[in-house]
């Protein structure tokens, strides 16, 4: 039952011994509109982890008959399709779709959308499938254009294998167990203050991601601590979509709080630091060792 807004997560142990109808019930969305998948792998319980649920979940559709698993794939809704925009797609899907801002394109990006679609099920018969929550928008449409290009059987495959990442995700929202999946990743930071050897405590940061070359969306903002870290990753609990993003450190402002006495405008005065992040499961740590004069960065662990 949802507690305070927030869906529960379910133990892997209750799983592992309710009912096959209650498991099914439970996990049978974990698939698009395919729950034969949950209850085939009802059959292989008990399960250690949820990597070794995962695991029989996926085992379930690549042992299915060609035409299940077609099936499986065409019941997939279109990215920012019509049927995405009249709410007529699972619930998992509209979550999905809002978290990548596909709810609220401008129309010329919806036609863009439209046609990509459109082209993509002309050629191939299946609604192009992606795990949307591992990309920022240039990213999406950039593998949107490449896959268009591929032939039906390296597709298929590769559908199939983004069927399985959405999965991953949905079961690492709504189970609760050790041996968790590797689904998420993180952006974090560290300011350093050279000219007095410390942590720089008060540094206001945001961090941004490019939608496009013109575009650019906040994140998040936060300050630094007595550390000179973030109270909270700047990203975490969920895949760091594939883009470029960029930092930006209001180095000047932390100067000034310091009394000290800055050229106007001053030579630091908000740095950025763009970077990019290809691998979504992956800890992206951008770390500023920073004077009123001067500034270092490198990737972190």
């Amino acid at each position: 039952m949802p507690k305070n807004g927030v869906a529960m997560k379910i133990p892997l142990t209750d799983l592992n011994t309710m009912p096959e109808a209650d498991f099914v019930a439970a996990l049978g969305a974990v698939f698009e509109h395919a729950p034969w998948v949950a209850r085939a792998a009802a059959q292989r319980r008990p399960f250690d982890t949820v990597a070794a649920l995962h695991a029989a979940l996926c085992a379930a559709v690549t042992s299915a008959p060609d035409d299940l698993r077609r099936a499986l794939l065409t019941g997939h809704p279109e990215l920012a399709g019509r049927a995405a925009r009249d709410g007529r797609i699972a619930a998992d899907s509209i979550v999905e779709q809002a978290a990548a801002g596909l709810d609220r394109l401008s129309d010329s990006e919806y036609a863009q959308f439209e046609a990509l679609n459109a082209a993509y099920r002309g050629r191939f018969g299946i609604p192009f499938i992606l795990c949307i929550g591992r990309h920022g928008r240039a990213s999406l449409l950039r593998a949107f254009e490449e896959r268009l290009g591929s032939d039906p059987e390296t597709e298929m495959r590769t559908a199939e294998a983004e069927v399985f990442r959405i999965a991953a995700l949905r079961l690492g929202r709504a189970v609760e167990a050790d041996g968790t999946l590797r689904t998420t990743g993180r952006i974090s930071t560290h300011v350093l203050d050279t000219v007095l050897g410390r942590p720089a405590a008060g540094v206001a940061v945001e961090l941004v991601e490019a939608v496009t070359e013109a575009e650019a969306v906040c994140v998040a903002r936060a300050v630094t601590n007595a550390d000179g870290r973030t109270d909270v990753p700047l990203i975490a609990g969920r895949p760091v979509p594939i883009g470029v993003y960029e930092i930006r450190f209001a180095l000047g402002d932390y100067h000034r709080g310091l009394g000290m006495s800055l050229p106007q405008p001053p030579f630091l005065d908000v740095v950025p630091l763009r970077f990019g992040v290809a691998d979504p499961e992956a800890h992206y740590h951008v770390p500023l060792a920073a004077t009123p004069w001067s500034y270092q960065t490198y990737r972190g662990s």
